[in-house]
């Protein structure tokens, strides 16, 4: 799979170019990164090869199969567009895009070239998604009707890139957290978004900023499923992970569910009893299964499902506007 990378705004897509040079069936063909300042520090700290001038560069080289965006979020959803535009397949840190209507094109553009887009959902990879999603499909808790998880983050204003707190480009809390959330619920109930309750952004935390919206809470409708979630900046720092970082509980009507990032397993609570699953540690795969997507494989992921992942946490995003 040859490779190119573009933008390098958050640590995301850091993480992702250090695995591709770990994979022999990957090459990076180059880089390129609009912002001096970036561009300058990812030298220093990757060596990375920024070959292009810029983007449309990038996009003429044939060499080029694959487009990694990780520029600031705003900016992502046309970046996607003139890849597919080009021809070329993507893989894209989370959020895809900022807006539904540049959404809207991208899916016209995936499904009139039949191009695969991929994102960075990682939470898809954690074996105690596996498992919950193993025993909601079993139907031993029965019909889910109630969902809720936290996806709380330190702010970490500071030390997190500035365009976070700048206007237009960050793209909403929800949007940046909660796509997440939203995709792994889908993901182990296979219930789709109907309609939006509550939904709310607000300013706490950032007192610095108070235009930044830190704050995320929703309340929403999944195929005769409620979720709640919370997926505010609110975390404080703290040395290791925090119970409420991707912590998921689901409800049915004969059992419960629960799991959370922080603990090596899962636990179903059926008859008064617990019984607890061990699991393995996050295992990311992003390459494997792209490589599946392009090849026309099975994988947990397809582009339609991104995409309805995408679409959904948008509207939410939108509501709370």
């Amino acid at each position: 799979m040859r490779i190119a990378f573009a933008g390098f705004r958050h640590s995301h897509i850091v993480s992702l170019y250090e695995t591709a040079q770990t994979r022999s069936d990957v090459t990076v063909v180059g880089c390129w990164e609009e912002d001096e300042a970036t561009r300058n520090a990812t030298v220093q700290s990757l060596n990375a090869n920024f070959c292009y001038a810029d983007y449309a560069a990038l996009l003429a080289d044939p060499a080029v199969e694959v487009v990694a965006i990780g520029d600031y979020y705003a900016k992502r959803g046309q970046l996607v567009i003139e890849a597919l535009k080009n021809g070329k397949h993507v893989i894209c840190d989370k959020p895809v895009c900022t807006d539904l209507s540049e959404l809207d094109e991208i899916e016209r553009l995936t499904k009139e070239t039949g191009l695969q887009v991929c994102c960075m959902l990682d939470l898809r990879y954690m074996e105690q998604v596996a498992k919950a999603k193993e025993l909601v499909a079993s139907g031993v808790i029965g019909d889910v009707k109630i969902a809720t998880f936290t996806g709380q983050h330190c702010l970490s204003y500071g030390t997190r890139p500035n365009w976070y707190f700048e206007d237009g480009k960050h793209g909403g809390t929800i949007n940046d957290i909660a796509i997440h959330g939203v995709d792994l619920v889908r993901y182990i109930t296979g219930k789709n978004l109907t309609g939006v309750n509550y939904a709310k952004t607000w300013n706490a935390y950032a007192v610095q900023v108070p235009s930044f919206k830190d704050c995320g809470q929703f309340v929403a409708d999944l195929e005769g499923m409620t979720l709640n979630a919370d997926v505010s900046y609110a975390a404080p720092s703290f040395k290791g992970t925090l119970p409420t970082y991707w912590d998921f509980y689901f409800w049915g009507l004969n059992g419960m569910i629960h799991f959370n990032l922080a603990e090596n397993k899962t636990c179903l609570y059926k008859d008064g009893v617990c019984e607890t699953f061990e699991c393995g540690p996050l295992a990311c795969n992003y390459f494997d299964d792209v490589a599946k997507m392009i090849n026309g494989e099975p994988t947990i992921f397809t582009t339609e499902d991104v995409l309805k992942s995408q679409r959904q946490v948008l509207t939410i995003q939108k509501a709370a506007e």
